[in-house]
């Protein structure tokens, strides 16, 4: 049943005209019989877009003001024809100013993306992701299970470190310490995982009983110690462009002479000024995902760079296969949630999909020396 907005006729009809004309550039109607078409339930709908951008956008969705048979395609043809560039509010201007002014990812909020993100209960992630619990890209260049191309990333990222007996290994965001896990029994390393989820954290340890495995609820920049590699897997995205330096400078004092550091992250290939308003309340407080330009510039002195492996392509896959994970076992999740919470999760996955198959970003694993002085 469509909502009447209290705004007046004409006004409204504008608003409407507006947004009807910047879909329409993406090829995309308001109630048109497509998978793709949006279908309006509240006329409030276009003033609150206009008004709050990507943030407006979101929330309505959540709010079930519209709705789209196929969200993904609907998402991945806005940012194909780069609307979402298009479409700058003041929240964006402010995002903008705080972002440049301050460091949102300070020691003192290290904890807070834990705290929301991954510190939402277990169960779900452990019904979305493979029984590792890896989350992050996977490798399905010969995997055809998302278990199969979990495992498939952590032996390209092991194959490329050079993993041997006895080696000390350092995880940076371990996560539920699957990758560790599997690089003790496996390979026949020495462990330390760091996390800032509590949650994380507990689960990691006791997975990884009985190997010679440590995990500490810690943030990066209180690491000591020295190792014979590290690798990082989808964790660099909550550093902060202030902040990547003094990663870089942790990374390598942590690291042997002839150690080597494998970095797994996100990576923009379309520059942002800010992270997108909707991901930064809902999703992943804090994060921004980095640039080529500021990974070379945060490593200059420091590592040099012995592969740079592009494989987002692989990130749609994957995002599919967690969609798929996380409407099937809804009827089982939704004890402990509510339908706004399954359409804000329904929503992040669905443009996490379309983010990578319309190349707005990629995932890079950058593979790092040190410099030798």
């Amino acid at each position: 049943m469509r909502t009447t907005t209290n705004l007046p006729w004409l006004e409204s009809t504008r608003l409407r005209g507006t947004v009807e004309r910047l879909l329409g550039e993406c090829d995309v109607q308001i109630d048109g019989n497509r998978p793709w078409d949006v279908r309006v339930y509240n006329d409030a709908f276009y003033a609150r877009i206009l008004a709050h951008g990507s943030l407006g956008f979101g929330e309505s969705y959540m709010d079930r003001w519209w709705d789209v048979r196929d969200l993904e395609e609907l998402i991945y043809r806005l940012l194909k024809d780069r609307l979402d560039e298009r479409v700058r509010t003041w929240r964006d201007f402010v995002a903008y100013c705080t972002a440049r002014m301050f460091n949102l990812q300070r020691r003192s909020r290290a904890f807070l993306v834990g705290q929301h993100h991954y510190d939402i209960g277990n169960d779900l992630y452990e019904c979305m992701l493979d029984r590792r619990m890896i989350y992050s890209c996977g490798y399905w260049e010969s995997a055809t299970t998302l278990e199969e191309a979990q495992r498939a990333k952590l032996e390209l990222v092991f194959r490329k470190l050079a993993l041997q007996p006895g080696q000390r290994v350092l995880d940076v965001g371990c996560g539920w310490g699957g990758a560790l896990q599997l690089a003790a029994e496996e390979y026949r390393v020495e462990g330390t995982g760091i996390t800032v989820s509590g949650e994380q954290a507990e689960y990691a340890r006791r997975r990884c009983e009985g190997l010679p495995i440590a995990i500490r609820l810690q943030d990066y920049r209180d690491v000591r110690g020295q190792f014979d590699h590290i690798y990082s897997i989808g964790m660099f995205e909550h550093v902060g462009p202030k902040n990547y330096r003094t990663y870089m400078e942790t990374m390598r004092r942590c690291l042997v002479p002839h150690g080597r550091f494998l970095l797994h992250t996100i990576g923009a290939n379309r520059p942002s000024s800010a992270n997108d308003a909707w991901i930064e309340r809902y999703i992943f407080p804090n994060s921004r995902i980095p640039t080529r330009v500021q990974v070379s510039k945060a490593i200059s002195g420091l590592f040099k760079v012995i592969g740079w492996q592009c494989i987002g392509r692989h990130y749609v896959r994957t995002l599919r296969e967690w969609r798929r994970n996380f409407e099937q076992h809804w009827p089982t999740l939704k004890a402990a949630r509510d339908e706004r919470f399954y359409r804000m999760w329904h929503f992040y996955l669905n443009a996490s999909a379309a983010t990578f198959r319309a190349e707005k970003n990629d995932v890079w694993q950058v593979l790092l020396e040190p410099i030798m002085h």
